[in-house]
């Protein structure tokens, strides 16, 4: 379905309505899941997040597009978390290249990784787990990544540290929560989308 343009050309909706109807279904999960408390994990110095799936099942389900437009609502509802409910590194995710755009980046990513994996091996179960703890570790090298490139030095002024010990924490983050958050993540992911296609393909 599309827009026609002057000339009598039909030009192509930015995303049709069966993507419109998923993204909004996956953003309310998300922000459900936000406000709720349920899709945050509490840590001392951030939340961990299973926030990211949402934007995963969008990806695999419904494409790229749908994935970084989910992406993009669970950036935005980073920076309303960090100012409703701050903690210790809040102000870094008022920064959308620390909210926004590693979210962004988790649709793609993990929409290509299934499609390379599929083609490698075509089976169907494993290339969506490998997705789905991509997608996640995507999430959490682009947010700390990005923390210790652009706050190392405010990073360590908080955690009253020297400098040369940021990058051992955020290693340290992304090891120990990044990979659990990967695995459940993998989990979630394959029977989901798994029942969304199956759903979709026989509506």
């Amino acid at each position: 379905m599309g827009v026609k343009a002057p000339g009598g050309v039909r030009k192509r909706a930015l995303l049709t309505t069966r993507e419109l109807t998923i993204v909004g279904m996956l953003s309310g999960i998300t922000m459900l899941l936000g406000l709720t408390g349920y899709g945050f994990i509490p840590l001392p110095l951030m939340k961990a997040t299973i926030l990211h799936v949402p934007v995963i099942i969008g990806a695999l389900v419904a494409g790229p597009r749908v994935g970084v437009m989910v992406g993009f609502i669970f950036g935005c509802f980073s920076i309303f978390q960090a100012i409703t409910t701050p903690v210790v590194l809040s102000f870094a995710f008022l920064n959308p290249l620390i909210s926004v755009v590693p979210r962004v980046l988790i649709g793609l990513g993990t929409y290509y990784v299934y499609k390379a994996v599929w083609k490698a091996i075509h089976k169907e179960s494993f290339s969506l787990a490998v997705a789905g703890f991509t997608g996640s570790v995507i999430n959490t090298v682009g947010v700390m990544g990005g923390i210790y490139l652009i706050y190392a030095k405010d990073f360590a002024e908080l955690r009253n540290i020297p400098l040369d010990n940021v990058v051992n924490i955020i290693v340290g983050v992304c090891l120990f929560n990044g990979i659990p958050e990967a695995v459940v993540s993998a989990i979630i992911t394959v029977p989901v989308v798994i029942v969304l296609k199956k759903v979709i393909k026989n509506r």
